[in-house]
């Protein structure tokens, strides 16, 4: 698969393990030189070994701490000099589905563990797209994609939930102020995706609730995704790499596309829609009739003032993005 992003430079938060390590892999893979930034160095070098032996391409291993502006300022400035530049920005680092304190029932919430997962995603994020911004608009060409999850379309996850819907609103509230500058901002909602810490994690959460890990697996798979899997693949249908790459091509892709992934209903002609900066997307094949455009551009959080017009809405160019479930 060709992307047109050979030689470009990217910097993918939470890319030691997991879904931002995938994500790291698809990039290089792609052509692209990467940073991978999270907290401890020594996992970074591992993974940036592997990548690198994997893809032959350059991959940067950089600590840093998403909760400090000093931190993520520095690991920016490094990686822009060290790569020559970046063009693409990946938010992947926070705690999957965010801190058990902190997920619910409501009465067991710890407010500090709360209001440290927005630190980390939501915050963090914000930081990053900060300090990346002025090195996308030298180049007029920059891609910011965040990953926000199912908790953003799901109740259940006090935490998870709230984070990932505000994640959406700071991706749309970016890409109005920043696709003039030939930068475009995405939301990836993966579903729930088994990596290197899902054992732990069910263990935290089957303690919390007083089940077994297998029971606290099935309620995940009731309330949300289905929780893909990366020793057997996807539900067991693919390799061992299949369950973390879904995520990661649709990052990719994010990466490659020229407008972002978003509805703009008052962009009614490819014009006006391409100098916004924004594209209308449909999501899936039934384009039949305006009702069902509107439905599935809500469910992907793409609707915004079309649900209060009975204007049509036109379509100025659609993608798939299949659901990873």
């Amino acid at each position: 698969m060709d992307l047109g992003l050979q030689g470009k430079h990217a910097i993918v938060t939470g890319g030691s393990r997991g879904i931002g390590k995938a994500i790291a892999r698809e990039l290089a893979r792609e052509g692209v030189d990467v940073a991978i930034v999270a907290r401890t160095q020594a996992d970074l070098e591992a993974t940036a070994r592997e990548l690198a032996g994997a893809t032959n391409r350059r991959i940067l291993p950089l600590a840093a701490d998403v909760t400090s502006k000093e931190q993520v300022e520095r690991v920016v400035a490094q990686a822009a000099q060290q790569l020559g530049g970046l063009h693409i920005l990946v938010n992947s680092g926070s705690h999957p589905g965010g801190s058990t304190t902190a997920t619910g029932p409501i009465e067991t919430v710890v407010d500090e563990d709360l209001i440290e997962d927005f630190n980390i995603k939501y915050v963090g994020a914000l930081r990053c797209s900060r300090a990346v911004i002025p090195f996308m608009k030298r180049e007029r060409w920059g891609r910011i994609i965040n990953i926000s999850g199912g908790n953003a379309r799901n109740a259940g996850n006090l935490s998870g939930g709230a984070r990932n819907a505000g994640l959406v609103h700071m991706t749309k509230t970016l890409s109005v102020q920043l696709g003039r500058h030939g930068i475009t901002v995405n939301c990836i909602h993966p579903g729930t995706t088994r990596t290197e810490r899902t054992p732990s994690l069910l263990a935290a959460r089957a303690a919390q609730l007083g089940v077994s890990p297998e029971q606290a697996e099935r309620q995940q798979r009731h309330l949300g995704p289905g929780l893909e899997d990366q020793e057997t693949g996807q539900h067991g249908r693919h390799h061992r790499e299949q369950g973390q790459r879904e995520p990661a091509l649709h990052v990719a892709r994010a990466a490659a596309e020229s407008l972002p992934l978003f509805a703009a209903p008052w962009a009614r002609d490819r014009e006006s829609a391409e100098r916004l900066g924004l594209l209308i997307v449909v999501c899936g094949a039934r384009q039949d009739s305006i009702k069902e455009r509107r439905e599935v551009l809500r469910h992907h959080h793409c609707l915004t003032s079309a649900s209060r017009t009975t204007r049509p809405i036109r379509v100025v160019r659609t993608i798939a993005i299949e659901p990873v479930h």
